[in-house]
């Protein structure tokens, strides 16, 4: 990314905008954007992570509308740098749950559609930048993964690897895939992310192209969700060569049920307040820790944590998480709690490591995105009247953990 001293550092991602059509994704930017933009940058540009669902994907490629919509982007002051490949569908139908995993990755049609991801970034571009589009951890488990699964989701990858890697000799824009491991998925934490890159995508005829264009989308959120130690996930990553291409700035909802052990009534009023993210949409996936901090279990979605894990006058003696994106301002709301302090400690550990190299190139991009796509689901002690202005106040939040690091 290419910016001027009068640019935003960083953007935020636009998945949080309904719309499946190029149409709705530039109403939404002038809707949203503009205003954030305004108020951040207002002699310059707002970074933006750009969510182009197939349709609108396709509508760009097809109708050879990408040199127009870069120069709109251009005239109302907006940078692409990344780009969210991870629903390739429609993400705010009524209920979303498990079909934003869909493609997998041991399908045609995912490789294809993250191919013309990569063609757009590398024509929006400025010239000689880098760009990341994060996608899926592979799919989610409806059955066991076996060997020759994970070894054609690696030729798919290859595939999608090795096309970034012709378009970055054509046109000077080195693009790369950043794979965003998520509870309950085939990957869901940096260990079984690092055995995926060892044991698959970095031996075979495309490991250059591999090590060079794929990489990690590491999610603060769903590494805190996994009771993952944020730095020790990052040094996997860092010790085993595998790039970090974006991160995304995220919160979880944490819900200490050890602090209200011995006192009924709050943790009465916690459930309660627990219950309020009951929502049917999109899918949250719950953990409980052990007594020393670590993953003890998970339940694919809250509903069911709350119906197996809590009974009448019987409640959880150790913490929960729950895969919830909450505003990355709020530390603490009523008896709930959020993973926040987890997002300086990335964003520290990624400074003290800034010149960090794999081959000629940045182990890290530099790439954060702001990813609060659950705006429009979040329980009224959290809901935001002017979405804008919440995403603003995000946005001014993480600038000012980026300065104190």
């Amino acid at each position: 990314m290419t910016t001027a001293p009068t640019d935003f550092p960083f953007g935020y991602c636009t998945n949080v905008h309904a719309g499946t059509t190029l149409d709705a994704a530039q109403a939404n930017l002038v809707r949203y954007a503009t205003p954030i933009r305004q108020q951040l940058a207002p002699s310059g540009r707002l970074p933006v992570g750009l969510w182009l669902a197939e349709p609108a994907a396709r509508e760009l490629l097809e109708a050879d509308r990408i040199d127009r919509f870069g120069s709109w982007l251009d005239s109302h002051g907006f940078l692409p740098y990344t780009l969210n490949g991870f629903p390739q569908h429609d993400f705010h139908q009524p209920v979303v749950k498990h079909a934003v995993y869909e493609p997998t990755w041991m399908c045609q049609s995912r490789a294809d559609y993250t191919m013309m991801l990569v063609e757009i970034l590398a024509l929006l571009l400025p010239e000689r930048a880098t760009g990341s589009i994060s996608t899926l951890p592979l799919g989610w488990p409806h059955a066991p993964w076996h060997a020759e699964d994970y070894h054609t989701a690696a030729e798919f990858l290859w595939e999608v690897a090795e096309y970034a890697q012709r378009i970055e000799q054509e046109s000077g824009r080195h693009i790369v895939i950043a794979i965003e491991p998520e509870p309950g998925c085939v990957l869901n934490t940096a260990d079984e992310v690092v055995e995926f890159f060892e044991h698959f995508l970095f031996r075979g005829p495309a490991e250059q192209a591999a090590r060079h264009h794929l990489s990690v989308c590491h999610d603060i959120c769903h590494s805190g969700v996994m009771f993952e130690s944020q730095m020790a996930a990052l040094e996997r990553y860092h010790a085993a060569g595998i790039r970090i291409g974006k991160v995304q700035v995220s919160s979880a909802v944490h819900v200490p049920w050890d602090r209200y052990r011995d006192d009924l009534a709050s943790s009465q009023q916690c459930l309660e307040q627990l219950q309020t993210f009951n929502e049917p949409k999109f899918l949250h996936q719950t953990t409980e820790s052990t007594p020393s901090g670590n993953l003890a279990r998970i339940c694919e979605d809250l509903p069911q944590a709350l119906d197996r894990w809590v009974s009448a006058g019987q409640y959880p003696s150790h913490p929960w998480r729950i895969h919830f994106h909450v505003p990355v301002f709020v530390d603490r709301f009523e008896l709930l709690e959020t993973t926040q302090a987890d997002i300086a400690q990335v964003a520290s550990w990624l400074h003290s490591h800034s010149s960090s190299t794999v081959g000629d190139r940045p182990w890290f991009t530099g790439h954060y995105e702001v990813e609060t796509y659950a705006w429009t689901v979040l329980p009224p002690s959290l809901a935001q009247t002017d979405l804008a202005d919440g995403i603003t106040q995000e946005l001014q939040y993480f600038a000012n953990v980026l300065r104190d690091c």
